[in-house]
């Protein structure tokens, strides 16, 4: 398991429900927050390790030793939100680039624990805005989409950097086509979609 960088196609992908949870998946979860904490980040969603399920881990502390502050969200639905503000925002697929997003700053979050339960958490503020990023990865949208059309030039370059990475990586053969992609994600959903 590793983390997938833009412009991958996954990035893209809307990820589809999941309809069980067994050791497997919750092994999967543990595999996903060891890679976030591996690259200092506090959220991590499921496409971002190349996997089709509609699920993502968080730590908004970052630290691995405070497992009191970590979440899981299967399934996770916003179902409010108010308020408005801008701040900085980073991206473990988008290494070393960060822009001013707007995001609503209190929102009402429900999905499913890894073990099965309901949960539904009220969060503003760091937490509100991480939760929303994740979500966002579910859905196929990333930060840059957001971004106003200055700030997405500010990063332009940075952005051609990896798409050229992404590209030359494509020619050398060491990143499958859209069309194994697409088979391998068909393989994936059958076992939890």
């Amino acid at each position: 398991m590793q983390v997938i960088t833009y412009p991958h196609p996954i990035l893209r992908y809307q990820c589809k429900p999941v309809q069980k949870i067994d050791q497997e998946l919750r092994d999967i979860i543990d595999q996903m927050f060891e890679e976030m904490y591996k690259g200092d980040g506090v959220g991590l969603a499921a496409n971002q390790v190349h996997l089709p399920y509609r699920l993502f881990v968080l730590n908004t502390s970052g630290d691995q030793t405070k497992t009191e502050n970590e979440y899981v969200f299967i399934n996770p639905v916003i179902i409010k939100k108010r308020g408005s503000a801008e701040s900085e925002e980073g991206c473990l697929s988008f290494p070393e680039i960060h822009a001013p997003v707007i995001r609503p700053t209190d929102i009402v979050i429900q999905g499913v624990g890894a073990d099965g339960q309901v949960q539904e958490f009220h969060w503003n503020g760091f937490a509100a805005k991480a939760v929303q990023h994740e979500t966002d990865h579910l859905n196929g949208i990333t930060f840059i989409d957001r971004l106003s059309s200055l700030h997405l030039l500010n990063i332009r370059e940075s952005l051609l950097e990896l798409e050229l990475e992404f590209d030359t990586n494509r020619r050398l053969k060491l990143l499958p086509s859209d069309e194994e992609i697409a088979a391998q994600i068909k393989e994936m959903e059958r076992k939890y979609c």
